[in-house]
C-alpha cells in the first residue's frame, strides 16, 4: 500500500454541461488525459470534485465510471467523508462495492470535535472498511484540525490508515505529520497544497494530492519525478512555475478557478455548480493571461 499512497495524484473535477448534469464523456477524457501526463492516482470527489453539491445516485454513477475507465491503471481514491460515523462507514462500504481502491476521509465538519472525537470517528471507520484510508485534513474547510498527535496515534492503532494529506497551508504541520509518522514505513503524508509539493517531497513526505494537476498534470508530474531522479533544480523551477497559477486564486474559489482555467485550455469541464461558480471578469482575464504565459512556458 505505501507504494500506491505516492507520487502525483489528481482529485479529478467532475465535468458538467451548463444545465449542471454530469459530462460523462469528458469526464472519461479527463481520465485518459490525466493517466497519460503520468498521474499516479485519481480521487474521486476531491474539494475539486464537487462532492458537496452532488447527489447520492450522482457520486455513485461517477465513481462507477471512473472505476471502469481507469480499469485498474492507477488506483482510484474515494472521498467518502461525513461528519458523522455511521454515515462515513455507509459510503466508504459503498466506494467499496462499486470498486475504489482506497478512500479519503475529510475530518468530521460544520460541529466542533475535539481529538479524542476525531480519533474515535477514525478508528471506528477503519475497524469497519477493509479499504486503505487516507485522512484529508482541511481545517478551513471542515473547522477542525487532526492534531499531530491524533495521526500519530492513529497510525499507531489503525492498520488501515495509510496515509494523510495535510490542506491546512501550515508547514509546520506537515512536519510535524512526517516526524510522528516515521515509525511505519508504509504511512505516507501528502502535501494538499500545490505550493509546498517538494517542500513536503523534502522533508520525508510521499507526495500531493494536487488540485492543479488538472490544469497541468505533467508540470506538477515532473515536480515528482524529477525529485526522485535527484534533479532538485529542474523540481524546484516546475515548483516555482506554478506560482503565477496560484496568485489568480484571489479572485474567487479555489474550486472554480481550477475548472474555469481547464475550461479555458479547451478542455469541455463546464462550470462548478451554484452557487459556488462566481469569477470576475478581472478574474478570467487574469486566468486567460497566466494560461497564455504558461504555453510559452511549454507547462502542460
Amino acid at each position: 500500500m505505501h507504494k500506491m499512497v505516492q507520487g502525483i495524484i489528481t482529485p479529478i473535477l467532475t465535468p458538467m454541461y451548463e444545465d449542471e448534469s454530469i459530462n460523462f464523456d469528458e469526464l472519461g477524457n479527463q481520465v485518459e488525459r490525466l493517466i497519460k501526463a503520468g498521474v499516479s492516482g485519481l480521487f474521486v470527489f476531491g474539494t475539486n470534485g464537487e462532492s458537496y453539491v452532488l447527489s447520492e445516485d450522482e457520486r455513485k454513477a461517477v465513481l462507477k465510471a471512473v472505476v471502469e475507465k481507469t480499469a485498474g491503471r492507477v488506483p482510484v481514491y474515494a472521498g467518502t467523508g461525513y461528519p458523522g460515523t455511521k454515515e462515513t462507514i455507509r459510503q466508504s462500504l459503498i466506494a467499496k462495492e462499486l470498486g475504489a481502491d482506497a478512500l479519503s476521509l475529510l475530518c468530521p465538519y460544520f460541529a466542533a470535535a475535539n481529538q479524542n472525537e476525531i480519533y474515535n470517528h477514525f478508528a471506528a471507520i477503519n475497524k469497519e472498511v477493509d479499504l486503505p484510508i487516507v485522512i484529508y485534513n482541511i481545517p478551513p474547510r471542515t473547522g477542525n484540525k487532526v492534531a499531530p498527535e491524533t495521526i500519530e496515534r492513529l497510525a499507531h492503532d489503525c492498520e488501515h490508515i495509510v496515509g494523510v494529506k495535510d490542506s491546512s497551508g501550515d508547514f509546520l504541520n506537515t512536519q510535524n505529520y512526517i516526524v510522528k509518522t516515521a515509525f511505519r514505513e508504509d504511512f505516507s503524508v501528502l502535501a494538499g497544497n500545490d505550493a509546498l509539493i517538494l517542500d513536503t517531497l523534502v522533508n520525508g513526505g510521499a507526495g500531493s494530492i494536487a488540485g492543479c494537476s488538472n490544469i497541468y498534470p505533467k508540470t506538477i508530474c515532473n515536480i515528482y519525478r524529477y525529485y526522485k531522479e535527484g534533479n532538485l533544480e529542474a523540481a524546484l523551477k516546475c515548483q516555482k512555475s506554478l506560482i503565477p497559477l496560484r496568485n489568480t486564486f484571489k479572485y474567487g474559489n479555489p474550486n472554480t478557478m481550477i475548472k474555469c482555467a481547464t475550461n479555458l485550455l479547451g478542455y469541455p469541464v463546464g462550470s462548478t455548480r451554484a452557487p459556488f461558480n462566481g469569477i470576475s471578469p478581472e478574474g478570467i482575464e487574469a486566468l486567460k493571461k497566466v494560461l497564455e504565459d504558461g504555453k510559452k512556458l511549454g507547462m502542460e
